[in-house]
């Protein structure tokens, strides 16, 4: 079952640095003397101030308080806006190293707290640090802005641009000069000083708001969990699963109740189990309204207020609307790109689902009937359960078969690392003297194919309530020759905590999950770039999810799976009998699957292809238009989000963006079809991935990438394959 893991690689304060990946080494600070006053000495023993002595300079969670933040943000922008000062102002005709060099190595301390503090307000925060959020989301952006539409500043950015034909650069720096230079156009350098006084505060207003909607969305979220305390109402749920809800009722203090939890998605896990109707759409109800209840944590005024203020951004930088301003510089190009992409996706996506709503409706039926009780018609919160039963009958295959063979560990250890070690020779020791934010979290350090040691690897899988939903992966500390660090990478994860003394089962979902994250965390532990702003994951949108989803292909490799596919109580491997049921039913649902990611898709191009002249939008009216003229509403197949909790694109900078996941896919299954045509999982093959696409970050054209590692521009063709949208040629 396909479905879709959430990256957050940089939220909309981490814009606050030129250098965009975090993180970088530091002078050590002045010895503080007697005479040094009390802000300064304060300052000085803030974790933040200087680079952590731990391995890799990773982050000292040990000695940071939730009071550190907020003065080591502040005192960060105060240090870079005076580093970028110095450079505007420097009397000397401006070259590469003193404009470009000098740009990337400042605000060092800033992506030092920037870096640890989106980790924290992602994946373990609290009322304090929301509040340090609201109120440093202006200020961040207001930071941005002072120094991409410093005109001085611009005046030598692109005195050196327009002479880069002449400096003999190597071809990393020029890459930097074209990209640093567009991202100044792209952000209003050219403007005059009444439209930037206009963008200023649209881009406060904007960072406010997307702050608030993270904020209220995640309370809405825990706000919207149904309670039970009837465990009847729960039937159908294992033993598990009724441990998990009772644990997180013991969490709010609601002993011998139980509580649902809720992800990101629309859909919940639980509804594939739940025998009882009521309660399945008591729990589907509960998702989809979540974050509309009227009350303060209601999104949908935040949302209709951002796309306006988009649209009126864009139209200010020149462009018809905020998608083609962002689109710019993807490799889509364009909206219309990027939406005739997914109309070749779309109408085969509805056909295959509404076959699959014949065989579900025709399903539900026959329980009924056998039941002797009156039929219904398929809703949203049916298609799940009924779904599990149709897989069940057409290949005798059950989720409950399935998950003793994946042991969340032994999946990590022997299935995700494992393969990275097969194809590029990386190993792994876990390390328990490096302090976490969270209990939960792991800490292992990542050795590279001749043995030396080159990344930490932080891993956080189970959910809290604290925890934004979905899975992600960013860095701790980026990698950059310039300023002399290595990677400190970490993946999260939102899979359900097993009661204590119980294995942490997975579904195969959640396994491809794993593999997914760990992907975008190759492209970030095999980052070999000279500067922070095209290290690593610093590339488009439309490229970054590519490393991530051709990991996933590696969850099913045969070889791979082997190794991991073991029943956590005995340690036998996977009967040959079940691993045939489940390469028989891989593209069983694709066409659910497909369909609600389409559908969240071109929801997310529509809110962002909103002109600026445009009115305020009603968000449950615009919403419904939209996927009715895109004809995806399939009133059984909801968008993977509503507008209204749609965090990747009000929150977590996918806005006119969400599409790239499908883009990605096009790239990944074609990829994988280049592995497989030169014999798959070989170290030939990872070293040469690895060289010319996992290390390469941003250094060169995207798409001339992907052309010269291939040897061809990326087709359809295998993605409708591999999706179960076409049928495979014969052979």
């Amino acid at each position: 079952m396909f479905r879709l893991r959430l990256i957050v690689i940089a939220t909309a304060m981490a814009l606050a640095a030129c250098s965009q990946q975090p993180n970088g080494a530091a002078t050590s600070p002045a010895t503080t003397t007697s005479s040094t006053p009390p802000a300064a000495t304060a300052m000085t023993s803030n974790p933040f101030f200087s680079a952590s002595t731990l391995p890799f300079q990773a982050p000292p969670f040990d000695k940071i308080k939730d009071t550190d933040y907020q003065p080591a943000i502040d005192e960060g922008m105060k240090q870079q806006l005076a580093e970028i000062e110095k450079i505007a102002n420097n009397p000397e005709a401006p070259t590469f190293e003193n404009t470009y060099v000098a740009m990337e190595k400042s605000g060092v301390m800033l992506n030092r707290v920037m870096s640890v503090f989106s980790a924290i307000t992602g994946a373990n925060t609290n009322d304090a640090l929301q509040k340090v959020q609201e109120t440093e989301a202006p200020k961040l952006a207001a930071h941005h802005d002072a120094i991409y539409l410093d005109s001085k500043l611009f005046q030598r950015v692109e005195t050196i641009y327009n002479q880069r034909d002449t400096l003999k650069l190597d071809p990393e720096s020029a890459r930097l000069v074209e990209v640093v230079y567009k991202n100044f156009l792209h952000a209003g350098a050219k403007l005059s000083d009444a439209d930037k006084a206009r963008l200023k505060d649209l881009n406060k207003e904007e960072s406010t708001l997307s702050t608030a909607f993270t904020n209220k969305l995640l309370a809405a979220t825990k706000d919207a969990a149904p309670v039970l305390d009837d465990k009847a109402k729960l039937a159908g749920l294992s033993d598990a699963e009724l441990a998990a809800a009772a644990q997180a009722a013991k969490d709010r203090k609601l002993d011998g109740k139980y509580v649902l939890s809720l992800q990101n998605t629309t859909q919940q896990p639980e509804l594939r189990d739940l025998s009882d109707r009521a309660t399945r759409q008591a729990l589907f109800d509960a998702s989809w309204s979540r974050a509309q209840k009227g009350d303060a944590n209601d999104t949908r005024k935040t949302i209709e207020r951002l796309a306006q203020i988009r649209a009126e951004q864009a139209k200010l930088i020149g462009f018809p609307n905020y998608a083609a301003w962002k689109l710019d510089d993807q490799m889509a190009k364009t909206p219309e790109m990027a939406m005739s992409f997914m109309g070749k996706l779309a109408p085969a996506a509805v056909a295959r689902a509404k076959r699959e709503a014949v065989d579900i409706q025709a399903q539900i039926d026959k329980d009924q009937a056998a039941l002797k009780q009156p039929g219904f018609k398929l809703a949203p919160w049916d298609w799940n359960r009924y779904a599990e039963e149709v897989r069940k009958a057409k290949y005798d295959l059950d989720e409950s078969q399935i998950k003793p063979y994946f042991e969340l560990d032994n999946v990590l250890q022997n299935g995700v690392f494992y393969a990275a070690n097969q194809l590029y020779g990386l190993t792994f020791k876990e390390r328990h003297d490096i302090p976490v934010y969270q209990p939960d979290v792991r800490v292992f350090e990542v050795f590279d194919k001749d043995g030396t040691s080159m990344a930490l690897f932080y891993c956080d899988y189970f959910k809290r309530d604290n925890k934004n939903g979905g899975a992600w992966m960013d860095n701790l500390v980026g990698q950059s020759k310039l300023l002399g660090t290595k990677p400190v990478i970490y993946n999260v994860a939102n899979f359900s905590k097993p009661a204590a003394g119980q294995p942490a089962l997975l579904s195969f979902d959640d396994v491809v999950t794993m593999f997914h994250e760990f992907g975008h965390g190759l492209h970030g532990l095999f980052a070999d770039e000279q500067y922070p702003t095209l290290s690593g994951t610093n590339t488009a949108r439309d490229f970054v999810e590519f490393p991530s989803q051709f990991n996933e292909h590696w969850a099913t490799d045969p070889k791979v799976f082997a190794n991991y596919a073991k029943n956590y109580k005995s340690g036998e491997p996977m009967p040959q009998a079940l691993v045939d049921k489940i390469n028989k039913a891989n593209k069983f649902n694709s066409g659910y699957g497909m369909t609600e990611l389409v559908a969240a898709a071109l929801l997310d191009m529509n809110w962002h292809t909103l002109g600026a002249d445009a009115p305020l939008q009603d968000a449950d009216q615009f919403e419904a238009a939209a996927l009715k003229k895109d004809k995806i509403d399939l009133g059984y197949v909801p968008p993977r989000y509503r507008s209204s909790y749609f965090q990747h694109i009000w929150g977590n900078g996918y806005a006119a963006g969400y599409y790239a996941y499908l883009w990605t896919q096009m790239l990944a299954d074609d990829a994988f079809v280049g592995f497989e045509d030169h014999g798959g999982l070989t170290r030939e093959n990872g070293d040469r991935f690895r060289a010319m696409i996992l290390s390469r970050g941003n250094t060169e054209e995207l798409a001339k990438l992907y052309k010269d590692w291939r040897g061809q521009d990326p087709g359809i063709e295998p993605m409708l394959i591999n999706r179960g949208l076409k049928d495979a040629p014969k052979k």
